[in-house]
């Protein structure tokens, strides 16, 4: 699969519209899923990470049907629709295959009666209004991690998930890699002892902007600037404040569009590729549903400048328990357990395989009685459950706990102090100042359904 999607990334950006050979299994032939038993999917949000890794593999399922897309770059919106017309009638046939709706403004999707699940692509500031609007719908949600801003976003699209009885999917593929699924299994079966320390890293984010504040441009012709704006609050238009039109669907220079870089529509990697290792922290631990009892951080913040996400950070956590997990960017995703009896470690992409403290923890395969934990394609399970009504792997309550650790870090950072954290309550003791920090300031028209007071 990562194969395909970065072939199908090349070559729609390369030539236009290139389609993705499907097999005749993907229609429903041979023996397959009939259409229309198919669960139809409407995908919101057509940027980079949809070609990248969300799109192809809609496209090659047998179980799907890719029937509306939606985005308020009209632009980007075409080139999917055109991408899934295209794959749809290799697939059929014959050319010309029309059948994929498109849609600026996610309500009117949320309003087909023919959509039974959405996924949710978009900038990370509209995640919780549109995951919420769409369980209140009746849509059944996978949601790019992260799934919310802050604390009582993550809280709102829990708990919307419960009282609607939808299924809700947090997208992320870290417990499918091999590599960190054998170590979060080898640390449940004890077999590096009790756990002390947890070492966990990420990428760093780009620099500040040489210029500090880019002059206003002229919005593109194909782009909804306001309703792209949404909840947060209205700023003037600059290219690198959204996305970059010249470059297509690709970074620019290696870096990702400008809204990843500012706080008022993401906190940067400390929350972006933060809820992939962290979540495998909670995982590794058994406290997926839970979190730290303390957290202190440090960051260094950009001043005046428009791209002012944390530039470099550490964070400490404590468990009740006494386990500590340390947190901080550097040049790669990883983690390293550290336990009373031995270690085992993985950094993503850099590393085919774990590295361990004895060669005995890379070889060993459970047994009857030791804990086996689920290694599930993270799209696969979405559709499965939708289908089955089963709760997936990596439910809203569990999503919403692994972006709280980096919600709260980023908070400790920004205040410059230790917070305790009561998790069940989701309150800091005795701060007042860390508790309106929970919350995030939104335009009044797109406050989070069900998220509390604003600030």
């Amino acid at each position: 699969m990562r194969a395909t999607r970065r072939s199908f990334l090349k070559s729609v950006v390369a030539a236009g519209v290139a389609p993705l050979a499907l097999s005749s299994r993907a229609l429903g032939r041979e023996g397959a899923v009939a259409p229309n038993s198919r669960v139809n999917v409407a995908l919101i949000g057509t940027g980079r990470q949809v070609f990248h890794a969300n799109l192809p593999w809609f496209l090659w399922s047998k179980d799907v049907q890719a029937v509306a897309v939606c985005d308020a770059d009209a632009w980007r919106m075409d080139l999917a629709r055109q991408a899934v017309e295209a794959n749809y009638a290799v697939s059929a046939g014959h050319d010309g295959f029309k059948g994929c709706a498109m849609h600026r403004d996610f309500r009117e999707v949320l309003a087909r009666k023919d959509v039974d699940a959405v996924m949710i692509s978009t900038p990370d500031h509209w995640h919780a209004h549109m995951a919420v609007a769409a369980m209140q719908a009746g849509k059944d949600v996978a949601l790019e991690k992260p799934i919310s801003l802050c604390v009582r976003e993550g809280r709102a699209i829990a708990d919307a998930a419960k009282r609607y009885g939808r299924v809700f999917r947090t997208d992320t593929e870290v417990r499918a890699h091999k590599p960190f699924h054998r170590l979060c299994q080898v640390v449940r079966n004890g077999l590096v002892g009790e756990v002390r320390r947890v070492h966990v890293t990420v990428p760093s984010d780009p620099p500040p902007l040489p210029e500090r504040w880019p002059a206003d441009d002229p919005v593109p012709p194909e782009l909804d600037y306001d309703l792209w704006q949404g909840p947060a609050l209205a700023r003037p238009y600059t290219e690198r404040r959204v996305h970059y039109r010249q470059a297509g669907l690709d970074y620019v220079g290696g870096k990702g569009p400008g809204w990843m870089h500012i706080r008022d529509y993401s906190l940067g990697v400390m929350l972006n590729w933060g809820t992939h290792v962290l979540d495998l922290t909670q995982w590794l631990l058994n406290t997926e549903r839970g979190g730290p009892a303390e957290i202190k951080g440090s960051a260094r913040f950009p001043k005046d400048n428009l791209w002012d996400v944390a530039q470099a950070f550490k964070i400490r956590y404590r468990y009740t328990g006494g386990t500590e997990v340390i947190y901080e960017n550097g040049e790669a995703a990883s983690v390293r357990v550290e336990g009373s009896e031995g270690w085992i470690a993985h950094t993503w992409f850099k590393e085919q395989a774990c590295r361990a403290s004895a060669p005995s923890l890379l070889t060993w395969e459970p047994k009857d009685g030791d804990v086996r934990l689920p290694l599930l394609d993270e799209k696969q399970d979405f559709i499965d459950c939708v289908r089955s009504r089963k709760e997936p792997l990596i439910t809203a309550e569990i999503g919403h706990r692994a972006a709280t650790m980096c919600q709260l870090g980023h908070i400790s950072a920004q205040l410059g102090r230790r917070l305790k954290w009561d998790a069940a309550a989701e309150r800091v003791a005795g701060d007042d100042a860390a508790n309106a920090l929970l919350a995030r300031t939104y335009r009044k028209a797109w406050a989070v359904p069900e998220c509390g007071e604003r600030v």
